[in-house]
C-alpha cells in the first residue's frame, strides 16, 4: 500500500532543505506527497518589497513542488518570524482542515529546538494536531534539519539524528528544486550554500554507510 505524506514546514524552501531528497524518493515509490507552509518566509523583510517578494516566493514554491513531484501545496497566512505572537490554537485551527483532508500516515516537520522561532512553533502545532489518538493512522513522524537554523540551536539541545534516508538517487532532484529558491541561497562558506547542502548530504551519508543521505530525528515510529 502506498503512503500519504504530509510535510509541514514553516517557510517555502524549508521543505527542500530539510527533506527534498526524501520527498522525491517517496514520489519515485508511488507515494502521494503534500506540503503545507505556515508562513510565506518573506513578510518580515522590508515593507516596500513584501507584496512582490511574497508573490515570487509562492512561485518558487510551486516550481519546487513541480520538480519534486508534490501533489499539492497549501499556504497558511501566519506572520513570518512572528509565529510565537499567534495563539497556538489559531495555528492548529488553520492547519486542521489540511490535515483532515490529506489524512497522512507519514509526517515530516521541523526539529523542535531550531533557532528559528517559526520552526519551533511549527513543530509544536504539528505534534498537537498529530497527537497519538486511538485509531490514528500516523505511523511515522520525522523531524528534519534546516541549514542556518538547526545547527545554530543551543549546543546542549543539538539535532541528534536517529533515522536516515538514502538520497543518492534523488539528490540531483533536490538540488534542482532548491535552485527554484536561488535568491535565498548564499555563497560558501555560508551554511545555506549549494556546496554546504551537498557536504551535509555526504556527511549524513557517511554517518549511515550511504553515499548521500538526509537525517532525521524520530518523533514517532509505530511498527
Amino acid at each position: 500500500m502506498n503512503n500519504t505524506v504530509l510535510v509541514i514546514a514553516a517557510h517555502p524552501d524549508d521543505e527542500v532543505l530539510g527533506c527534498g531528497g526524501a520527498i522525491a524518493k517517496h514520489v519515485q515509490d508511488g507515494d502521494s506527497v503534500y506540503v503545507a507552509f505556515l508562513s510565506d518566509g518573506v513578510a518580515s523583510r522590508q515593507e516596500s518589497e513584501t507584496v512582490e517578494a511574497t508573490r515570487k516566493r509562492a512561485e518558487y514554491a510551486n516550481e519546487a513542488a513541480r520538480i519534486l513531484g508534490v501533489k499539492q501545496t497549501f499556504q497558511l497566512p501566519f506572520p513570518d518570524n512572528k509565529m510565537d505572537s499567534v495563539p497556538l490554537l489559531d495555528i492548529i485551527q488553520e492547519l486542521q482542515p489540511i490535515f483532515d483532508d490529506v489524512n497522512p500516515n507519514i509526517i515530516y516537520t521541523h526539529f523542535y529546538k531550531d533557532l528559528n522561532v517559526d520552526h519551533r512553533v511549527t513543530y509544536q502545532a504539528t505534534m498537537t494536531i498529530a497527537r497519538a489518538l486511538p485509531n490514528s493512522k500516523i505511523s511515522k513522524i520525522l523531524c528534519f534539519e534546516v541549514l542556518s537554523s538547526t545547527e545554530w540551536s543551543n549546543e546542549h539541545e543539538r539535532f541528534s539524528p536517529t533515522a536516515y534516508v538514502s538520497i543518492e538517487d534523488t539528490f540531483q532532484t533536490k538540488l534542482e528544486a532548491l535552485k527554484a529558491y536561488d535568491e535565498e541561497m548564499r555563497e560558501f562558506p555560508h551554511p545555506r550554500s549549494y556546496r554546504t547542502v551537498e557536504a551535509l548530504a555526504e556527511y549524513r551519508g557517511a554517518m549511515s554507510g550511504l553515499l548521500k543521505a538526509e537525517a532525521f530525528e524520530v518523533a514517532r515510529l509505530i511498527l
